[in-house]
């Protein structure tokens, strides 16, 4: 069923968002008050996938680039509508609705930029069902629709559009290019495709999964109850059914280095009671949870870092020395798990050399 958002759901959906970011994706709070600007008192539709049309013309809108820079160069605003706007005219057709590429960071608030703008709705669906770092790790891609040709626009009004045909893996790398020289954050869109393909591709539902999150957070912190539990009660009925604790420690140590467009590196943290540290390797997004050699969970399965008390999320951007956390192994849903899928996004996709194993069954 479709619904409205309003400003007052920013916050929540900010909070869900960051958590289903797995620790990247851009922080949603700087997008959460680019929408804030834009929106007002106003509202915007949401549209339930299964309601929209399958002759819908639907562009996909997002920010790409390293988060580490991001939190440091902030969008002037009018990137996201440029790039729609951009696609749209070499296209030569205009879009009846948004949607974002990924339901994690800032890129859960991007097409409600565009939307506020616009006045376009948003579809309650993704193409990663939390964050990833290339643009290439697309459950649309892995069923089908291709990226390109993608319009990338810059905060100067700079416009490019990259056209590599069924070559996704080409398109993020001219696009992660051209980024990198427009200071390391772009604003993109892209995999245009029809309503029927967003309901054959997509992943449902993620962004008011996202605001359930957020506000289920928050009101058991108010309440005085146990946030952890409202995680896994709210996640139990959805397609994220498995949550398990992997992890509660300090964090010792972050090596994090910003490189061809990522933030990438290692987060080390020490158990309170003794024993093994945690490590957490990560690129952009957290990649893999190890403890004295033994692997807890690893892409594409979701690997949460969260403070101890009150599960605030905290990006990977966002990790300091000190820090009490609890690191938290959410599972993905079955289409996310497929041969094809695993191929795209899976361990194999980063280099890592250990075969996926769900973080349910581990």
């Amino acid at each position: 069923m479709s619904w409205e958002l309003t400003a007052a759901d920013l916050p929540d959906l900010a909070r869900g968002a960051t958590l289903l970011g797995t620790g990247g994706g851009g922080d949603p709070y700087i997008g959460s008050k680019l929408v804030e600007r834009v929106l007002g008192d106003g509202a915007i539709t949401v549209l339930d996938p299964d309601e929209l049309p399958d002759d819908a013309f639907v562009i996909p809108t997002a920010q790409m680039g390293a988060p580490t820079v991001m939190i440091e160069k902030i969008p002037a605003g009018t990137e996201p509508v440029l790039a729609l706007r951009t696609l749209e005219e070499h296209l030569g057709r205009t879009a009846d609705a948004t949607m974002p590429i990924e339901c994690g960071g800032i890129n859960s608030m991007i097409p409600f930029v565009v939307a506020a703008e616009t006045g376009l709705p948003v579809v309650d669906a993704d193409g990663m069902g939390r964050a990833f770092p290339e643009l290439s790790m697309e459950t649309f891609a892995v069923y089908g629709v291709h990226g390109s040709p993608l319009a990338l626009a810059g905060e100067r009004g700079e416009r490019v559009i990259i056209d590599t045909g069924d070559d996704d893996r080409q398109m993020e790398r001219l696009a992660r290019a051209v980024t990198i020289r427009l200071g390391g954050v772009g604003h993109i869109a892209e995999y245009a495709m029809s309503g029927a393909d967003v309901k054959r591709t997509a992943v449902p539902r993620t962004i008011s999964m996202a605001l359930a999150l957020g506000r289920a957070i928050r009101v058991a912190r108010e309440q005085k109850r146990s946030p952890f539990e409202a995680i896994a009660d709210t996640l139990a009925p959805t397609l994220y059914s498995h949550v398990r604790e992997l992890f509660v420690g300090k964090v010792v140590d972050v090596d994090r280095r910003t490189t061809e467009g990522f933030a990438r590196g290692l987060a080390r943290i020490a158990p309170l009671d003794g024993g093994d540290e945690l490590e957490i390797a990560f690129q952009n997004e957290n990649l893999t949870a190890r403890r004295g050699g033994e692997l807890l969970a690893i892409v594409p399965d979701l690997i949460c870092v969260v403070d101890h008390e009150t599960a605030e999320p905290i990006t990977t951007e966002g990790l300091r020395y000190g820090q009490r956390v609890r690191v938290l192994g959410i599972s993905t849903p079955d289409l996310m798990r497929t041969p094809e899928a695993l191929a795209a996004f899976g361990p194999a996709a980063f280099g890592l050399d250990e075969t996926f194993r769900p973080v349910e069954s581990r």
